[in-house]
């Protein structure tokens, strides 16, 4: 466009030089000469062309105007681009300092936070430990002198016993001398109350890190002096029932020596003793069928994972029972006052204690263990008196014969509410181990003695049906062999001697019999009965429901059980006599805490 313009101009202008100049005129009114068409194009085309020559020189004003600002802006772009490429360094640099700053302020924030966690953990930690402190100081589980850890152990009882056929007895039953019918005893009940079971008794820990030594002691009130009676004033004696040592390592090995329940009983854990796993029945002679001792004697055990072993040496005793024996052996004497025996008691005279291993199961489901006990047993015996004619002591000599038997204890909890338990004892001259103390030993008629073969069997039921109930089933026997021997020589030539002769007498066991005296303190027993004892079986059924039960306050509770017993013998002249019994046991206890 600019280029046209400008060849019209040119154009324009050459026509325009091409005419000639006017002449001057002198100065005087003249009349315009009217603009032709062509003229008046031509003007407009000239001012048209000034116009367009303004807005060209306008544009190119415009133009330069916007070279240069153009520049300048190039320029500021230049100068922004390398202020932007600073300040993206300097951003990167700022960028880098606050991720740092971010980093440590999330560390210092953890760090807060963790420490407010263990401020608030340490705050309850030293909450607690104030409580725990405070609990000791107004509760203590135990008493402590100097080193010494003390915890009290008790508990007060109030019971009663009804048995239909009279024992004579307080709440433990002498299941072996329940009356035949022809006893007296026979046609009379019994109701006694009591509170002689309650116990008194305390643990003693001392802990060196090294090995722990550990003292018990446990005692009541089942024992009647010379002067004990049911009168007035009903004074029993304390009756030692435990009281022990111990020392144990932190491997598993412990030493205990003194009066404890005998390795021959069963525990809950090991063979650890205060574990011992006894029935749940108020009877203080406990259950026929359940084997057990409370005797002097030293354990040894060592625990080997979940195994612990153990060997005892205990103290042993004769259990003796024989008919038709001839007066030419002796193995005991009642005991010296001087020495602190019971003078109206019979001791045996052992030649070696009891030895009894056993070895102890606790898997994860369950409690089992297996042993064996070895016994020995001497007397001195005459031959010379059986003699004809008689030779008096003339070869008297001692005698030892040996015993002993296998045992096996089982518990297992069927389900969370029940326990199954079975115990069984098997062998020879282990009666005493009984509960029912059955004979041990019988007599040759040489006067040598004759081990007796004996079997004990228990099985339990424990269920827990609710926290504060326990219902619990016996039923258990024991047996005692017949053991005799034909008598060739002596008074007795001819008869059968031993532990329950078919020869013996048993025709007046079921005949009673009228009183022997008149002070009413004489019942009669019957005449012409032997009844040796062939086996006592018992079962029972009771309950034990606790009323209340605090770890601050103690527990109270109450049980009742009824058992059923017989005593069946071994058949003689005029039969096998049969003896039966029903009781029934109730118990208050509240043990302390």
């Amino acid at each position: 466009m600019t280029a046209m313009l400008v060849l019209c101009t040119v154009s324009m202008q050459a026509q325009t030089s091409t005419t000639q100049p006017k002449k001057a005129t002198h100065k005087k009114v003249v009349k315009k000469k009217a603009e032709s068409a062509t003229e008046r194009e031509i003007r407009e085309l000239r001012e048209q062309m000034q116009s367009q020559q303004v807005q060209i020189d306008s544009l190119k004003q415009q133009n330069a105007d916007k070279d240069a600002k153009l520049a300048t802006a190039t320029q500021d772009a230049q100068a922004a681009n390398a202020a932007a490429a600073q300040a993206q360094s300097q951003a990167a640099g700022v960028s880098s300092s606050v991720q740092a700053n971010t980093d440590a302020v999330n560390t210092l924030n953890t760090n807060v936070t963790d420490l407010k966690a263990k401020n608030e953990t340490l705050a309850q930690t030293i909450s607690d430990t104030k409580k725990d402190v405070m609990k000791e100081i107004d509760e203590p589980m135990a008493l402590h002198y100097r080193g010494i850890k003390i915890t009290p152990v008790a508990f007060f009882a109030a019971e009663s016993v009804y048995r239909q056929r009279s024992l004579n007895s307080d709440v433990n039953t002498p299941f072996n001398s329940t009356p035949y019918p022809g006893a007296a005893q026979a046609h009379t009940s019994e109701f006694n109350f009591s509170g002689r079971q309650s116990r008194i008794g305390g643990l003693f820990e001392g802990n060196t890190r090294a090995f722990k030594l550990s003292g018990y002691v446990e005692a009541d009130f089942l024992s009647a002096g010379v002067t004990s009676n049911d009168n007035q004033s009903n004074s029993y004696t304390l009756r030692q029932r435990q009281i022990w040592g111990q020392i144990a390592t932190q491997r598993g090995f412990a030493i205990t020596g003194g009066q404890m329940w005998s390795l021959v009983t069963e525990t809950k854990k090991g063979t650890d003793n205060r574990t011992e796993n006894l029935p749940m029945v108020i009877d203080a002679q406990y259950h026929v069928g359940f084997s057990w001792a409370r005797q002097p004697g030293v354990r040894i055990q060592q625990k080997l994972g979940m195994t612990t072993v153990a060997i005892a040496l205990e103290n042993a005793q004769n259990i003796f029972s024989a008919t038709n024996a001839n007066s030419n052996f002796f193995f005991g004497n009642a005991g010296t006052g001087g020495g602190l025996y019971n003078s109206t008691a019979n001791y045996s005279n052992n030649v070696a204690p009891d030895v009894i291993v056993k070895a102890a199961f606790d898997p994860k489901i369950g409690h089992y263990e297996i042993g064996g006990l070895a016994r020995f047993f001497r007397d001195r015996y005459y031959p010379g008196v059986t003699t004809v004619p008689t030779t008096g002591t003339a070869g008297a000599a001692n005698d030892t014969k040996t015993g002993g038997g296998f045992f096996f204890n089982a518990r297992v909890p069927v389900t969370h509410f029940a326990d199954v338990g079975v115990h069984i004892l098997t062998g020879t001259g282990v009666g005493r181990y009984g509960t029912s103390t059955l004979p041990d030993t019988t007599v040759h008629p040489d006067g040598t003695l004759a081990t007796i073969k004996a079997d004990q069997g228990l099985f339990s039921l424990e269920l827990h049906p609710a926290k504060k109930l326990d219902l619990f089933g016996y039923a258990g026997g024991e047996y005692a062999q017949r053991t005799t021997f034909l008598n060739l020589t002596g008074p007795n030539a001819g008869k059968l001697t031993g532990y329950a002769p078919i020869t013996a007498s048993n025709t007046g066991c079921g005949t009673e019999t009228v009183p022997s005296g008149s002070t009413g303190y004489n019942p009669g027993v019957p005449a012409n009965c032997t009844g040796a004892t062939r086996a006592v079986i018992e079962g029972t059924a009771g309950f034990t429901y606790r009323f209340y039960s605090s770890p601050k306050y103690g527990r109270l509770q109450y049980a009742m059980e009824y058992s059923y017993l017989t005593r069946n013998a071994w058949a003689g002249v005029g039969g096998a006599p049969k003896a039966t019994n029903n009781m029934v046991f109730t118990s208050m206890r509240y043990y302390i805490p």
